[in-house]
């Protein structure tokens, strides 16, 4: 069972992890963000979320925003020595650990992601794909959502609405353009080794196909 979802936003980062300091966005959203941003609408234990291909449907465009952000973490270690002794701090004074980071992200972003979900082994006796399908579209029509749905970071929020016409990709996209390696999604089959899967992006006139998790052109 397949949908198309149709969202766009202000502003969207989907950093690239192999720059750490200062975020850099890709040029379009990830299969990764993509399947979360579904998840954020409708998620269960009897389905799993697959994307199929991205629509780019407006012009690529960047633009640099400084941002305040939290440098430090609470570690596992501090939070255990608290536990054992029951005294010390499990928090973070944010005026104390704040710094101005440079972010180089995308601006006017607008998508139409195409997706199927697969059944699980988690699914219910009673549970059927017809049934979720009927649920994610009304879910869609309806603006429902568990959390608000947003492109790679929480300030940047998306919009969407369920896509019943055909949508086109932007005229400047037009021709092959290689986007280079990017985040497929995260490997979780098993939980104590945990490994992203990498992709060679290429859009075709402003169409992204996305491989499955385990066919072929996947790096691990």
């Amino acid at each position: 069972m397949s949908i198309r979802l149709e969202v766009w936003g202000e502003y969207a980062c989907f950093s690239r992890p192999e720059l750490k300091t200062e975020r850099v966005s890709y040029d379009v959203i990830t299969p990764a963000a993509a399947r979360g941003l579904i998840e954020a609408i409708y998620w269960h234990p009897g389905i799993k979320w697959n994307i199929d291909r991205i629509v780019v449907c407006s012009p690529i465009r960047f633009t640099n925003i400084r941002r305040n952000e939290v440098k430090a973490t609470v570690s596992a270690r501090a939070a255990r020595t608290v536990m054992e002794h029951g005294t010390g701090k499990l928090f973070l004074s944010a005026s104390e650990n704040i710094q101005q980071r440079a972010a180089l992200v995308l601006r006017d972003v607008h998508y139409v992601i195409e997706a199927h979900f697969d059944m699980t082994a988690n699914a219910a006796s009673g549970d059927n794909p017809g049934k979720f399908q009927d649920i994610v579209k009304r879910r869609i029509r309806k603006g429902q959502f568990y959390h608000q749905p947003y492109f790679g970071c929480r300030e940047f929020p998306a919009h969407f609405r369920l896509c019943e016409s055909q949508l086109s990709a932007s005229n400047e996209l037009q021709g092959e353009r290689d986007l280079g390696l990017m985040l497929l999604d995260m490997d979780y089959s098993d939980p104590n080794n945990i490994q992203p899967m990498f992709f060679r992006a290429v859009l075709h006139d402003g169409v992204l196909e996305v491989p499955r998790t385990d066919g072929e052109g996947v790096f691990r």
